[in-house]
């Protein structure tokens, strides 16, 4: 494994939030074009799959007990951060602009915090509250109840529940088998996020369609594998893989300030290849999200046990072994379910 080396990592975890942020502006043109969000994410996990199977079954050299052993993790995992997550984002950015969605997305930190305030009635301190407050501020902004933005309803409560869907991935990726590497767990859970959006589809609980005709990109008709492909190569097997070995360069909190790059991204791209930019008290909404959440992110670790917000932070280890699930956390939380 790398060692910690900052001028190293930052490269690395700059591409990988560009890569994440680009996704959502590359994947609505086919939303827009007669693409299900079911066959949009379908397409994101088998796509992947295929791509990080043979490195996957590599680093598992044989050592198959691995994946039983961590069988419900995996599970979780394909539910939640991939199928349910995903699936949530992509249909809230049919109806509200990319950037806005994953600016709500990225409250699952702020989530975690009220959860564990809940959970054990022990008050968090004065920069985590503060820093609550204006992410709530923020997202009644982003929302709009004025209208001025033309969002719809729904997109925000979609994305509210797939920031809830994160916050949950959080909690289950704290607690993954420091054997089971990040790629081999990336793999196998998008395996099985594809076969349960399969089953899902074929119960007709939700609709599964493409269409594989032309699509709109920055005013220019092209195929729809271009966007198909940006989204499987560059914004979810690129970006992980960048992630990992940024985080692992970087350590955690630095990588995961980092990835907070990927909503500009996002703004910028969704605004060059969609003409999809937020309206201005969007925008500055957007602004008190990001200083929220910066805030929660600021607050000192705490030791193991003391609240549910440990999910984000854990006390580090002296076993070599864990050093490769924390490189795989820092890259994590740079992502978006986008």
């Amino acid at each position: 494994m790398p060692a910690r080396n900052t001028a190293a990592g930052l490269p690395l975890a700059f591409f990988a939030a560009f890569a994440f942020g680009i996704g959502g502006p590359f994947v609505r043109p086919l939303l827009e074009g007669g693409w299900s969000s079911t066959a949009a994410v379908l397409c994101r996990c088998l796509g992947t799959f295929l791509v990080l199977a043979i490195p996957a079954v590599v680093l598992l050299r044989g050592r198959w007990t691995v994946l039983r052993r961590n069988a419900w993790t995996i599970v979780a995992y394909g539910a939640f951060a991939v199928a349910g997550v995903q699936l949530l984002f992509y249909s809230a950015i049919t109806r509200m602009s990319v950037g806005g969605a994953l600016l709500i997305e990225y409250l699952a930190p702020v989530l975690l915090v009220l959860w564990g305030w809940i959970r054990t009635r022990r008050c968090p301190g004065a920069r985590v509250l503060a820093g609550c407050a204006l992410a709530v501020a923020g997202l009644l902004l982003v929302v709009d109840l004025t209208g001025s933005g033309g969002t719809d309803p729904a997109g925000p409560m979609l994305a509210l529940l797939a920031a809830i869907g994160v916050a949950v991935y959080y909690v289950i990726n704290a607690r993954v088998d420091p054997e089971l590497h990040p790629i081999v767990l990336l793999a196998a859970s998008m395996l099985v996020g594809g076969v349960l959006l399969l089953v899902v589809a074929g119960l007709g609980i939700v609709p599964l369609h493409v269409a594989f005709g032309d699509v709109r990109l920055a005013d220019a008709s092209a195929p729809w594998w271009v966007s198909a492909g940006v989204m499987v190569l560059v914004s979810t097997t690129g970006a992980y893989l960048l992630g990992i070995a940024g985080g692992a360069r970087l350590g955690s909190r630095v990588a995961s300030f980092v990835g907070l790059l990927e909503v500009l991204f996002a703004v910028l791209a969704g605004w060059l290849l969609l003409g999809d930019l937020p309206a201005p008290i969007q925008l500055l909404g957007g602004a008190l999200i990001l200083a929220g959440v910066v805030l929660v992110k600021l607050q000192r670790e705490q030791p193991e046990g003391a609240s549910a917000i440990d999910a984000l932070h854990v006390p580090r280890r002296a076993s070599r072994r864990s050093f490769r699930a924390r490189a795989g956390r820092a890259a994590e939380t740079s992502r978006s379910a986008s």
